[in-house]
């Protein structure tokens, strides 16, 4: 199907190490194989020349462009969607594959003009088998889509940036993703999700989750070890406490407060009861897990928030003694 002017779209991909070589290569592969055509694909390089310079050489027809701000995923994205000129912006991870009629689907929604952006289902691609203490509710944590999200199209808070569509002039509007407040080395700051409250929140507009837009995901050994899990709870508490800092005090975060409150507690004594039916112990390994992790987001966020007190307490102090 061509596409129109009106649903033109651009895809960007951010991408940083040539480690990631094979996998971008198949991410731009699955970008040019949609069935919607994307206007233009753009591959943004994060503060590596050496890499720029390959990609152009490499890979005919598609615009390589590097990072115009700090190093991190947040400019990245925001160097590539400032030079689109389409209505809509695709975003992908460079270790995502997309299903061919990932654009045409995650489009569908734009129909309704109230919405501000769209994001799909994502399957995990494990390098290895997923190991059996991992709980659907903690799939997050790998970056793919988990038990708790709609299984059918429906508005949603927020989406992710390994597979996401806005409405460029909505992104625009609020100046795309807040720049050093995101993904890099040990933090693990949610600027998707911060990204997609202030959008709705700007113009009153909404995102829709569309399950069947699907993108296979890469999920390395090292991210499917109980430590790395450990490590990224605690990281997503800390997170959390910082995104809360910058919203409006009146924005409560609802859907965090209704999956630690509903969700994980669901999965801990579903796990327990297939356990004690013989359904297998790993089942029991589960529902510790998911205890687990909530005792070490919770650390996450009780640092945080001291570090933030602490922070407080020390301007005050300067502030007195001037």
């Amino acid at each position: 199907m061509e596409p129109t002017s009106s649903t033109a779209v651009s895809i960007v991909i951010p991408t940083h190490s040539e480690k990631r070589w094979t996998s971008l290569t198949r991410t731009i592969a699955s970008a040019r194989a949609q069935t919607h055509p994307a206007a233009e694909i753009v591959v943004v390089v994060d503060h590596n020349p050496q890499m720029a310079a390959r990609v152009k050489q490499e890979f005919e027809g598609v615009t390589v462009l590097e990072n115009a701000y700090a190093r991190g995923a947040s400019g990245n994205r925001n160097t590539g969607a400032f030079h689109t000129r389409t209505p809509f912006i695709a975003f992908l991870d460079d270790d995502t594959v997309a299903s061919p009629s990932w654009l045409a689907e995650q489009l569908a929604p734009f129909s309704d003009p109230r919405v501000v952006g769209t994001g799909g289902g994502i399957i995990p691609a494990w390098e290895r088998i997923r190991p059996q203490w991992m709980p659907d509710e903690l799939l997050w944590a790998v970056g793919v889509s988990y038990t708790g999200m709609p299984t059918t199209t429906s508005p949603i808070r927020n989406v992710w940036s390994a597979n996401m569509i806005v409405r460029r002039e909505a992104f625009l509007a609020v100046g795309g993703f807040r720049t050093g407040f995101g993904k890099l080395g040990d933090q693990n700051r949610p600027e998707d999700t911060e990204l997609c409250l202030r959008m709705s929140t700007a113009n009153g507009g909404y995102w829709m989750y569309v399950p069947h837009a699907v993108i296979d995901h890469e999920v390395p050994a090292a991210r499917s070890t109980f430590g790395f899990l450990m490590r990224r709870c605690y990281a997503e508490g800390r997170g959390k406490v910082q995104m809360a800092g910058l919203m409006p005090k009146d924005q409560e975060l609802g859907a965090e407060k209704d999956y630690l409150r509903r969700t994980l507690p669901r999965a801990v004594g579903r796990n327990l009861i297939d356990a004690g039916s013989g359904r297998g112990m790993f089942h029991a390994l589960r529902a510790a897990t998911v205890v687990a992790a909530v005792f070490a987001a919770a650390w996450g966020g009780g640092v945080e928030t001291l570090a933030g007190l602490f922070e407080t307490s020390a301007v005050s102090g300067s502030v007195d003694n001037s």
